[in-house]
């Protein structure tokens, strides 16, 4: 712990930050940031993203930080909160660019690249859960697809289905159950012929 911060919690920190510390908020770091980096690691499994999503995270606490109450959650919790939604964004938009066509070139280069079969194992995933999605009532894909390839919020989708956000929120954790049983299915299936087949 850096000099003067050694005495304040980190609620206390959060308050000089709101009141434009930032070397409150470099103390914040110190404390936190190994953890909301492990956090971001666990969502994102990659490095860099990792570090983009901790950075953001702590941006957004000091954009942020005025608006931060104790009595509603512990700092750190509020600032793992944060960094765990960067993670989350990085993943969707990871997942909506990786889904963009790539130019007759790219698709060259990226055949050549060592990473071409980890690039074929996605799709091959990809497709998976595309299946399985078509297999889900109309509601409940629709729900699932706005919500993670749309990016949008269940509070969103509860305004744009014009539908009470208990209904979304339902249709959801059905949703997800029942995709997550098709996918066990489906990876069952996939060793059972791998095993029979080989």
């Amino acid at each position: 712990m850096t000099g003067g911060f050694a005495h304040l919690s980190e609620e206390g920190l959060v308050a000089l930050v709101a009141r434009g510390d930032d070397a409150a908020l470099a103390e914040l770091y110190d404390r936190v940031g190994r953890v909301a980096y492990g956090l971001a690691y666990r969502v994102l499994r990659d490095e860099r993203l990792a570090e983009d999503a901790v950075q953001e995270g702590f941006l957004a606490v000091w954009r942020m930080a005025a608006g931060f109450s104790a009595e509603r959650a512990k700092a750190r919790t509020w600032i793992l909160t944060l960094v765990h939604r960067r993670a989350v964004d990085l993943v969707r938009r990871e997942e909506r660019r990786r889904a963009e066509p790539l130019d007759e070139g790219e698709q060259r280069r990226d055949a050549a690249s060592p990473s071409a079969e980890s690039a074929a194992w996605l799709a091959f995933e990809r497709e998976r859960v595309q299946e399985a999605l078509r297999q889900l009532p109309d509601a409940q894909r629709e729900a699932l697809e706005l919500a993670y390839y749309g990016g949008f919020t269940q509070s969103e989708l509860a305004e744009r289905l014009g539908q009470p956000l208990g209904t979304i929120k339902s249709r959801m954790f059905v949703g997800l159950a029942r995709l997550r049983e098709l996918l066990d299915e489906s990876a069952a299936e996939g060793a059972w012929r791998r095993e029979f087949t080989s």
